[in-house]
């Protein structure tokens, strides 16, 4: 079976950042063709690293920074042989992928906040400073939009929610400026043995709580891997985990529909208020991509937005 390797760098990230996503697509093909168990795996793990280091998406450097001025990072590996590894809320750390390849390895399948960190810095990662100016900007925007209630429609269940439980004059103590978008990034894998696998990261969203978790992570929402094939999502996280979006996509190509008409369905009815991307490959095909928005995505196969 010839194998494929597909990369998103995000919804609503800029088209021509496929170019990350078409070199991630390059770096990990090779890997693909070898006879290993775990080529998928390796494939999709290093297509990953690679847009966790371009600080230009929302993962690894590059991360969204909360509105307590702290960095809290997600991440998934699963496989169609049902291995999974999960990391959520993550405190700075340059490669959160390659943590949630550890957690693969260990008795669990998720491990979340302090006790991810812990686990993580214990592996040998160590505590990096991912924020960018990038994000520092984004960051203060989605602040004054809350202050000022201007907030844009898919920020709509903020509307009069106070994050500390305290007036809004003293916000400036309790979010100081730290020091120092849509772009989560996945992929997916079909290799030459005709199993799959799946990974994603993220660093969240623009308005987060501490502690906060999205799809990215969980297993079924943000990502959903089978012996039918493997779908990862991006886009509006808590909308994507209402929808349980990957779960809902796999069922449908596992009882035969085509991934993208599978794919565009979907999309077509998400809450237009939210954004909803997919990349998918199966059994049949070459892969294939959805979404209302702009999205860098490329394939091994040179296909690229």
């Amino acid at each position: 079976m010839e194998p494929i390797v597909l990369c998103h760098g995000g919804a609503g990230q800029p088209n021509e950042h496929s170019d990350a996503a078409l070199a991630a697509c390059e770096l990990s093909i090779d890997l693909l063709r070898s006879a290993g168990k775990d080529a998928g795996l390796a494939a999709v793990t290093k297509a990953v690293v690679h847009m966790e280091d371009d600080p230009r998406f929302n993962a690894g450097t590059g991360a969204s920074i909360r509105i307590n001025g702290e960095i809290e990072q997600d991440a998934i590996v699963a496989t169609s042989d049902h291995r999974i590894g999960s990391v959520c809320c993550l405190r700075s750390t340059r490669n959160p992928i390659l943590v949630a390849r550890e957690v693969m390895r260990s008795p669990h399948t998720m491990i979340c906040g302090e006790g991810a960190t812990s686990f993580a810095r214990s592996r040998g990662f160590p505590s990096a400073d991912c924020s960018t100016a990038k994000q520092v900007r984004r960051r203060e925007k989605a602040l004054e939009r809350l202050r000022t209630n201007t907030l844009r429609p898919d920020e709509r269940l903020w509307r009069g929610f106070d994050p500390f439980g305290l007036n809004s004059d003293v916000w400036s103590e309790h979010a100081p400026k730290p020091p120092g978008m849509h772009g989560t990034v996945g992929a997916v894998a079909r290799a030459a043995d005709g199993s799959f696998a799946v990974a994603c990261s993220t660093g969240g969203t623009t308005l987060m709580l501490p502690g906060r978790i999205g799809d990215s992570p969980i297993f079924g929402a943000g990502v959903m891997v089978g012996e039918a094939g493997a779908i990862c999502a991006t886009g509006d996280g808590e909308e994507i985990l209402r929808r349980l979006s990957s779960m809902r996509a796999y069922l449908r190509i596992e009882a035969g529909e085509h991934p993208q008409e599978v794919a565009d369905d979907l999309v077509a009815n998400f809450d237009p208020d939210y954004i909803l991307g997919l990349i998918i490959v199966s059994k049949d095909g070459e892969g294939v991509a959805a979404t209302r928005s702009e999205m860098a995505v490329a394939s091994s196969t040179g296909m690229r937005w």
